[in-house]
């Protein structure tokens, strides 16, 4: 779950760091676990993480001053510096941007993530492999809605969608997985399953 943002408390944050490089602190501790999860989850290892959310800290700080509030919390301000950075680094590697999907299904049903619930070694397999078919906007939105538990305006925010098409994506999203997960046509005679993928309200 989201935790409610303080915008009176953020905005008085935001005006200190853009006078007092040292204030900004106060913002790095507030949402550096934040930020280092989703990054993370987008390339897959420690150390690349590490060196990313460093950079992402750097490049705000460095353009706190032509930060504009637009209604949103500043962490998709954040979120928006991290996926650019994200995107460069695969582009340089020519890597498909895949997420460490064990860790993502892992992490998700810790906190009840309701998505996708294996019955079988051989459905949980299924899952990982018909995620990672996903585009990397698809699988992007499922790391922010499902690791993240961002609202879909947080998420228009990151990937520079409007709400609407976040709430589209999101839906074709869980449509393909579910497509993906059901029986081939081939096999009329056993009984199709539909694994337990449902919605979670928008915010």
């Amino acid at each position: 779950m989201t935790v409610p943002v303080d915008y009176e408390d953020e905005a008085r944050l935001i005006a200190q760091a853009k006078e007092d490089a040292e204030a900004f602190g106060a913002l790095y501790e507030r949402y550096v676990e934040r930020i280092y999860n989703y990054v993370y989850y987008r390339v897959g290892n420690q150390q690349d993480a590490e060196d990313l959310v460093a950079r992402v800290f750097y490049r705000a700080l460095a353009n706190i001053d032509n930060y504009e509030d637009r209604g949103v919390p500043f962490s998709a301000w954040l979120y928006r510096i991290a996926h650019n950075l994200v995107a460069n680094w695969h582009r340089d590697r020519s890597r498909r941007n895949i997420v460490p999907l064990d860790d993502l299904i892992i992490a998700g049903a810790v906190d009840g993530m309701p998505e996708a619930v294996a019955e079988s070694q051989e459905e949980h397999a299924r899952l990982i492999e018909a995620v990672r078919r996903l585009s990397p906007d698809r699988q992007q939105v499922l790391i922010l809605k499902f690791v993240e538990r961002l609202s879909n305006v947080e998420i228009g925010g990151i990937m520079d969608r409007t709400e609407g098409a976040v709430k589209s994506l999101y839906h074709r999203t869980l449509i393909t997985l579910r497509d993906a997960l059901t029986l081939p046509a081939a096999e009329p005679k056993k009984k199709r399953r539909w694994f337990g993928l449902r919605r979670t309200r928008s915010k």
